[in-house]
């Protein structure tokens, strides 16, 4: 939403300030990181680490569940002091559970950090090519069109993916009944 905002401002302040035209165009990320192989592997690796943890977690999971269902089955049996002890030992489990979760897949953990050692290089390689593009093309404004940002309307004529693709040495080649064209992901 601040981001939607602050394009808007930037976009009324730019155009009361300067009487010429402006210029701009917009890419697809999406688009261009679906066509990129090395985003593919990198999305791959990261879909792998997420399914290995997420399978640890469950093992934890049932440990707990059967933990508890062992009390459960046993409480009438035992004593006070071993109901306490029982009871500490589920709850000591399921902080570790917690723990073990929030590190792997909380803000800032152990996925987060993965996601941008893999993912920020080829996310800056095509920022970069945009503005390789933005000043090749004299381009007041390059404005990405993905999740977060909604266009109502954009004119196809505009959309500079495909030459960001092509600035990042993936072969496209145009097809009218695919977005932007049959892209070819081999690089060249």
């Amino acid at each position: 939403m601040l981001k939607k905002l602050l394009t808007i401002i930037l976009l009324v302040v730019a155009a009361a300030t300067d009487s010429k035209a402006q210029r701009f165009a917009y890419v697809d990320t999406e688009y261009i990181l679906d066509m990129l192989p090395e985003y593919k592997s990198a999305q791959k690796q990261l879909d792998v680490i997420a399914e290995t943890w997420q399978k640890e977690i469950e093992a934890k999971r049932q440990e707990i569940e059967k933990l508890q269902k062992d009390y459960q089955a046993e409480q009438i049996l035992l004593t006070e002091e071993l109901k306490k002890k029982k009871e500490a030992e589920i709850k000591q489990k399921e902080l570790e559970l917690r723990e073990f979760t929030n590190k792997k897949f909380g803000y800032e953990g152990d996925l987060f950090k993965k996601r941008q050692e893999l993912i920020k290089p080829i996310q800056d390689k095509v920022f970069n090519a945009c503005q390789k593009i933005a000043k090749q093309s004299a381009l007041d404004f390059i404005f990405a069109k993905s999740a977060e940002m909604i266009m109502m309307y954009s004119n196809a004529k505009y959309d500079k993916s495909d030459e960001v693709l092509t600035e990042l040495g993936v072969n496209v080649t145009k097809n009218k009944n695919t977005k932007g064209g049959n892209a070819n992901p081999e690089q060249k």
